[in-house]
């Protein structure tokens, strides 16, 4: 309990001066949303990360545990990976925005007849059609790509023929996130979320994601980096397979607009509550387009080219993200 106490009073201590330091200098604070994977979950791992966040100038202003069952209750993981999960859990095949010139020209047969005979199902249904489990499918996934049976329909938006357990082809959308879901659901898993800010002045984002963090492969991460330090240490942190690009230790907000939606998602924090949501509000975004928007939908980039909200967002910090995003909102009015 003591212990407690003193964290919360040093983060509370650490965010008083951070927000007094950017206030003085008009810049907003950068926030994100870090979470240790279920994978890598383990007391000796989160304790590294703590450490290697403090030392880095962030501010753990919450820390949170949330399991698998309320996970899967809530379809937290579907919404953090919205763009791939409507298609494979969200969205029934008869709703799923198929584009029916690139299917046909694909398959060599038109996606109304595919309904219509009802041989079309999101991963999750496909997984009650076929019988399987959701590694099963994956790997029926992966031998549908070996045969060229798979097709890119959009960006996170694939389509698969492919058959489980010898029963009849159905044509299946993102089966592989199934197997990516299956790492979070259940009793057996959970993460552990931290909400952290700091001073971009001190840190710039791409810095936070480079060198605190590290990239997505650890192999290619720096020494120091936490995802480095998952990989080289393993074995002593409790982890039971050795991490990989998917499996990689951690997880952390690419921008504060991708925190933001990230915090509303996994701790229900509302825009209004949240500094630089009340940023976004202030400057005239209503709170409905920040709701659609939370989902990564492609938008106006320019006047001429269309893309990923959360991708054009990258590394940007508070300031310069909260100034694009004021410009995109012009742009998709």
């Amino acid at each position: 309990m003591w212990s407690t106490l003193v964290f919360l009073l040093v983060a509370q201590l650490s965010w008083t001066t951070a927000e007094e330091s950017c206030a003085a200098s008009g810049a907003p604070l950068n926030s994100a949303f870090v979470f240790v994977k279920p994978h890598a979950n383990t007391p000796a791992t989160r304790e590294m990360v703590v450490d290697k966040l403090s030392k880095a100038g962030l501010t753990i202003l919450s820390q949170s545990e949330i399991n698998g069952v309320e996970i899967d209750e809530k379809s937290l993981i579907d919404q953090h990976y919205f763009s791939i999960a409507s298609k494979a859990t969200i969205l029934s095949a008869d709703k799923i925005p198929v584009p029916n010139e690139k299917f046909e020209a694909f398959f060599g047969e038109s996606y109304s007849s595919v309904l219509k005979d009802n041989r079309a199902f999101n991963a999750l249904e496909a997984c009650k059609q076929f019988g399987c489990t959701p590694i099963e499918l994956n790997d029926a996934w992966r031998e549908a790509e070996k045969a060229d049976k798979v097709v890119k329909l959009g960006g996170g938006f694939y389509c698969g023929l492919l058959s489980v357990n010898g029963k009849p082809e159905l044509y299946v959308f993102n089966a592989f996130f199934m197997s990516m879901r299956s790492k979070f659901v259940g009793e057996e898993n959970s993460i552990q979320g931290y909400e952290v800010q700091w001073d971009p002045s001190v840190l710039s984002w791409a810095s936070f994601r480079s060198d605190v963090l590290g990239p997505t492969d650890p192999s290619k991460a720096k020494r120091g980096s936490i995802r480095r330090a998952v990989l080289d240490n393993y074995k002593n942190l409790g982890l039971s397979s050795k991490p990989n690009n998917s499996d990689n230790g951690v997880h952390a907000s690419a921008s504060p607009f991708e925190g933001l939606a990230e915090k509303a998602n996994w701790l229900g924090v509302k825009p209004q509550d949240d500094p630089f949501g009340k940023a976004l509000l202030g400057a005239g975004i209503a709170k409905k387009k920040l709701n659609q928007w939370f989902k990564d939908p492609q938008v106006k980039l320019t006047e001429s080219t269309s893309g990923s909200l959360f991708d054009d967002l990258e590394d940007l910090d508070a300031a310069e993200c909260l100034q694009r995003l004021i410009e995109l909102s012009k742009l998709n009015h």
